[in-house]
């Protein structure tokens, strides 16, 4: 697939892998399209890149992904890459009066139900593009859950779940590719609870992901993914066991 001049959407866009995503892509001359739900922090993004439109939108809100989609139709009738990588996570476990139910309700909403609204929305535009692709940004958790991480865990399990079976519908019935990314963990500020410290610096995911989409490799194991994924196939209790060390 080609990696320049594409007009590109990416939720989550005004920080952590999103951000790096969208500088990648800028700098290779693509235009980007951030959406986030803090304003602020939004325009700072913005103002870091040159080819880019940022969008106030928080993508578990019906109103605003309407309005969003609304304004893609109108303003980039030439989108072609959606990547959805705006997302949740609790760091949390499994114990009595751990509110679990809350907390999966928001994670489930923004990793899963609201990536199939937004990604269902703009299956129709995308298809009339030449080249096109869907990026949904999954997790190593997607594979094997880690027991902190729960309900953001079984969220991103439904994910892959989902990313998979779109990916054989449009293969057979459109000519947009989809492709799925699995970060391990990310230094990110989204990550630090989690010891985020130690993760891989984001860039190494935004490389990671123009390199698969140029050679359409289209499950991303980035890092530590591929090695857990490989002991998932040969010992899915040692990889369980690794995951939760």
């Amino acid at each position: 697939m080609k990696t320049t001049q594409n007009t590109i959407l990416i939720t989550g866009g005004s920080a952590g892998i999103g951000f790096e995503i969208a500088k990648l892509f800028d700098q290779k001359g693509n235009h980007v399209i951030i959406t986030g739900r803090n304003e602020d922090r939004l325009q700072k993004a913005a103002a870091q890149l040159q080819h880019v439109t940022a969008i106030a939108c928080d993508v578990t809100s019906e109103e605003d992904v309407n309005r969003l989609v609304d304004q893609l139709h109108t303003d980039f009738p030439n989108l072609n890459i959606l990547i959805n990588n705006a997302g949740n996570a609790f760091y949390y476990k499994l114990e009595a009066e751990a509110n679990a139910f809350d907390k999966a309700r928001e994670e489930m909403l923004t990793n899963y139900l609201s990536i199939i609204r937004l990604t269902e929305k703009l299956i129709p535009s995308l298809g009339k593009q030449e080249e096109s692709a869907i990026v949904n940004v999954s997790s190593i958790v997607a594979l094997v859950p880690g027991h902190t991480l729960p309900t953001y865990a079984a969220s991103k399990a439904a994910l892959h779940s989902y990313t998979q079976s779109l990916r054989i519908t449009l293969e057979r019935s459109s000519t947009t590719k989809v492709f799925e990314l699995m970060p391990p963990l990310v230094n990110t500020d989204f990550s630090q609870a989690i010891g985020g410290a130690n993760g891989i610096a984001p860039s190494v995911v935004a490389d990671d992901l123009f390199n698969a989409l140029e050679n359409n490799e289209y499950e991303i194991h980035v890092g530590n993914t591929a090695q857990i994924y490989a002991l998932s196939l040969s010992s899915p209790s040692g990889a369980l066991a690794a995951m939760n060390a």
